[in-house]
């Protein structure tokens, strides 16, 4: 079994429901369940449907928790069924009397024990610390307050100047949006970056999904979600840190020439969010979603192009990748998302965490590749499947 990782990903977990637990307790915000009612059934629905009102923010907090496993057994169900359901299909599609025969040989070989624990325990790791992120976001401006701001009103406190300063120190005087608009214009671009920084909204659970499913080998699972963990956990403690708007919001006449696209109505409908969460008390069940420092955009994105080029050593999806990312990395910077040092911090935030996730998951950093242990030797044998594997190959594609 892989216990380091297993470890990381508990203690991660765990720390991150704490925390929001307690900012929660001491600033009176109630915990929200982030994805709504767009993940299936919950407590919270049920609660809703038979007209409980929950105001106990320790109640909440637990409840919030059944969600969590409740919607990680939901996704969990979703991988069983596409991979079972889906591959019998296409399998046994000329002779459907197979597909029985089919699900049954896949689920022997591919689901043991070993799988079964990476699903299940990554699943619920992951999305509990995805949850808690969004959730110590969105107290972000009443922990970090503006100690200046007259008594009794909520003002954040914000970096943007400092930041905005630094970039056009970079740009020798100029601002990156107005550089980036110059070079690419204001319409095609802003069109086509629009979909690239959209397109990462609905792979951030996908894609840990697609790697505890699906992965090789199990280090390599264990290796993508404990990344992600400690990429998102990082990122909590970065806006902490060094909060911010983005330019986009804190200087927004800048970005008003460009064409109107989904991206547009993303930061409208967020920002407006922010103020109704920060000013309207008759609002409930919503998030604040704008913090800055560090870009996670960035640094999600880069995890997942690191896992392509270290895990499936694909030449080809290596470039698509990389240049999904580098367009990342621009769309940030054009539609003022992020500033420079944010981007940067990044950057880091996803080295740190790959490289670490890496080392709990059992990865020796080496240039040669080593053979691993794939999932079928993971206890699919009939033994226990504790015992731990042979670090798989960490060598990246050529």
């Amino acid at each position: 079994m892989y216990r380091r990782a297993t470890a990381l990903l508990v203690s991660t977990a765990v720390l991150m429901w704490v925390t929001t637990y307690v900012v929660g307790l001491r600033y009176d915000q109630a915990p929200v369940e982030p994805e709504g009612k767009m993940l299936g059934p919950s407590l919270t629905m049920a609660l809703d449907l038979l007209d409980v009102d929950v105001s106990s923010i320790t109640l909440l907090s637990l409840i919030l928790v059944v969600d969590v496993v409740i919607r990680s057994f939901t996704i969990l169900l979703a991988g069983l069924a596409i991979d079972l359901g889906v591959r019998g299909l296409w399998q046994s599609w000329r002779r459907r009397r197979r597909f029985k025969e089919v699900v049954a040989e896949r689920f022997r070989d591919h689901w043991t024990r070993g799988r079964m624990r990476l699903v299940v325990v990554g699943t619920l790791c992951f999305y509990v610390t995805y949850v808690c992120y969004r959730n110590l976001k969105s107290f972000l401006p009443f922990v970090r307050s503006d100690p200046d701001a007259p008594p009794g009103e909520v003002r954040a406190l914000s970096y943007d100047r400092e930041l905005h300063l630094v970039d056009r120190v970079l740009f020798f005087g100029h601002d990156p949006s107005d550089v980036l608009h110059g070079l690419l214009g204001t319409n095609v671009a802003a069109h086509f970056l629009s979909q690239v920084y959209l397109a990462y909204l609905p792979m951030v659970v996908t894609l840990v999904l697609v790697w505890l499913v699906w992965s090789r080998t199990l280090s390599f699972g264990y290796w993508f979600v404990c990344a992600q963990v400690l990429g998102w956990s990082l990122g909590t403690l970065s806006y902490y840190l060094l909060p911010t708007l983005g330019p986009g919001i804190a200087y927004w006449p800048r970005y008003t020439k460009l064409a109107h696209t989904p991206t547009t109505d993303l930061m409208d409908g967020i920002t407006n969010a922010r103020g109704r969460y920060l000013y309207d008390d008759s609002v409930e069940g919503i998030l604040n979603s704008v913090a800055g420092f560090a870009s996670l955009h960035v640094a999600i994105s880069l995890l997942w192009v690191l896992a392509i080029q270290y895990t499936l050593r694909s030449r080809k999806l290596t470039i698509f990748g990389w240049i999904f990312f580098a367009c990342t990395v621009v769309a940030t910077l054009y539609f003022g998302w992020h500033y420079v040092a944010d981007d940067v911090a990044g950057v880091s935030i996803a080295v740190v965490s790959f490289y670490v996730g890496g080392l709990a998951a059992g990865q020796r950093f080496t240039r040669r590749p080593r053979g691993g242990a794939t999932a079928s030797e993971d206890g699919a044998d009939g033994g226990d499947g504790d015992a731990e594997a042979e670090p798989a190959a960490t060598a990246p594609a050529s």
